[in-house]
């Protein structure tokens, strides 16, 4: 009995998963590999049911992209019969599955996810079933639409905990949309922003947004992290502006990552790189930096492996925080490390383990552990 965290980590060679009480999070079980041989991009552990589920983002070179659940925390899985898919008019070809997200606590069996190539669908019965939201895919500006390094990805989904059909998505290299009426109608919201040079006409879009969060305690906050830097709305998006000051910079360029994550309290955090052009820790230091939401300035608050060098990366998706109190922040890297801290990003634990490159990790509470 008790409420146990779960991170799950997914690779290129199948998903993982740890396990702790919550009120320990210093030793953990580790499983897997489940699902071995497929990239898992994107997870989502559900207990909003009363029920356990674990949904995964699954793709392969020869068998495509679709998505798997276990409702026995990863002892057995089943394949989606009617999960995402284009139809053959489209033109679109599913790539691979980018985001599973929740829908509004208004609406407990609903989910998201964001494909390759870009687009949303929706679930209404815990993921059992999906539907297109067309409305992003036939934008005006879809001619416009070009793929970042990594492909042209949906890889954040955020909802409006007042108000289940104000939405916001992220692309790359396409940029922030927002939506008021449930995904029917998409608006650009990319003002402010540094436009990527792909010489197409439409200039709301063609912005390279590698992750975005938003304010927990106000939805309207927004924060990202861009190819061409940091920055943050207080508007829902409709204007963008830097927040850059205490990051380290080389020469003149705008600092450079992928994944921003934010707490419960307000705590922002990254993991800057060299550049766009070396992506690895700058100097072989794994510094994590950090921001609280009052705070004008980022300071490098972790030096996770101090007596190492690790010559590394952290991809868009593969930080995550928990809600516990003291929250817990995690990350894993493209070497196939795990790392934790309980402190606000001071310190931290290396977890047992080592895998393949990391893509995503995420955390999941499950409450009355009792096997049932």
């Amino acid at each position: 009995m008790g409420k146990h965290i779960h991170l799950l980590v997914g690779t290129n060679k199948g998903l993982f998963r740890y396990k702790s009480p919550a009120e320990d999070r210093k030793n953990w079980e580790l499983s897997g590999p489940f699902l071995p041989g497929w990239e898992v991009y994107s997870a989502f552990g559900d207990s909003r049911h009363g029920k356990r589920r674990i949904l995964v983002g699954t793709s392969h070179a020869a068998y495509g992209a679709t998505i798997r659940i276990s409702d026995d925390e990863g002892a057995t899985w089943s394949q989606i019969e009617n999960g995402p898919a284009y139809s053959s008019e489209s033109g679109f070809s599913l790539n691979r599955i980018w985001q599973i997200a929740p829908g509004a606590p208004a609406e407990p069996g609903t989910l998201f996810a964001g494909v390759e190539e870009a687009g949303l669908f929706v679930s209404r019965d815990r993921g059992e079933t999906w539907k297109e939201l067309d409305g992003l895919t036939k934008h005006p500006s879809r001619p416009g639409w070009f793929p970042g390094a990594g492909g042209m990805c949906l890889h954040t989904v955020i909802v409006d905990p007042r108000d289940a059909r104000r939405m916001w998505v992220a692309m790359s290299a396409v940029g922030v949309f927002r939506t008021e009426d449930g995904g029917v109608t998409w608006t650009p919201r990319n003002e402010g922003l540094a436009r990527v040079p792909t010489g197409q006409p439409y200039d709301e879009v063609g912005y390279c947004v590698h992750k975005m969060v938003a304010d927990p305690d106000n939805p309207d906050t927004l924060y990202m992290q861009e190819h061409g830097g940091v920055f943050m709305s207080e508007d829902g998006g409709d204007l963008w502006r830097p927040i850059e000051e205490g990051l380290t910079v080389r020469s003149n360029d705008a600092p450079f990552g992928f994944p921003i994550c934010i707490s419960p309290t307000g705590d922002l955090f990254l993991i800057p790189l060299e550049s766009s052009e070396q992506r690895t820790m700058k100097d072989g230091k794994m510094l994590v930096y950090r921001r609280h939401r009052d705070e004008s300035e980022w300071q490098p608050v972790g030096d996770v492996v101090p007596d190492e060098q690790r010559h590394v990366s952290v991809l868009r998706d593969a930080m995550s925080v928990d809600t516990l109190d003291p929250y817990g922040l995690y990350f894993g890297t493209t070497s196939g490390e795990v790392f934790a801290s309980l402190d606000r990003g001071v310190s931290w634990q290396r977890l047992p383990g080592q895998f393949s490159r990391i893509l995503t990790v995420k955390t999941w509470i499950t409450e009355h552990d009792d096997g049932h």
